[in-house]
């Protein structure tokens, strides 16, 4: 496509306005790991922890986005990467409205994180790896998908058959392993409290 009589449009509310409007720093919580490591449940939980400290937050869950925004979208390598560059995109346009995002995706490949993390401004894109060990993962299996994937009826399974690349230096890291929701959950609001995203408000 021809991009060259496209200009971006500047208007005059801006995101600096948007967030001193909801008295928060935006940024972008990307939640990564293995299917059934949690991801899903404790951004939902982190949510559920924000909006009682009246913050301004929006949840993009990987099913619910195949559902319309990616819903002509595959699980080929290109079509993965296609899903991660429009969910990207749309938290981007989220950040700048002056949101906490928290987008919960396996997201396996660095490059991909990265294309993300390029959209973004410095210090809008934090990294949450949710890090639970695969056979953990593989008895949850909250789907039933990793059954399948051991029986040969899925292809391309993330930590089966096709590599999970793990993020080296995260913004976050919890180990979701013998430990309750509250308490993972609790580490990204902290981490949001101390890095100024959130003001130092207690949960009731």
């Amino acid at each position: 496509m021809n991009n060259e009589n496209i200009v971006w449009h500047q208007h005059v509310v801006n995101q600096q306005t948007r967030s001193e409007l909801k008295k928060q720093k935006p940024c972008l919580l990307w939640f990564t790991g293995l299917s059934g490591s949690g991801k899903s449940t404790i951004a939902g939980r982190v949510e559920t922890l924000l909006a009682k400290l009246s913050c301004h937050t929006y949840l993009l869950d990987g099913d619910n986005i195949r559902h319309r925004l990616c819903a002509d979208l595959g699980f080929s390598d290109s079509d993965r990467v296609e899903n991660i560059r429009r969910i990207g995109e749309v938290s981007h346009l989220m950040v700048d409205a002056g949101l906490i995002v928290l987008s919960a995706f396996i997201s396996p490949f660095t490059a991909n994180r990265k294309m993300v993390r390029d959209m973004l401004k410095h210090g809008e894109f934090i990294e949450v790896f949710i890090d639970t060990p695969l056979d953990e993962c593989e008895k949850r299996d909250p789907k039933g998908l990793y059954k399948k994937a051991r029986a040969g009826e899925i292809k391309d399974f993330t930590g089966i058959d096709s590599p999970y690349e793990a993020p080296v230096n995260p913004e976050l890291r919890i180990v979701n392993h013998n430990i309750d929701i509250d308490t993972a959950a609790k580490q990204v609001v902290d981490y949001l409290r101390q890095h100024g995203y959130i003001p130092g408000r207690s949960i009731n």
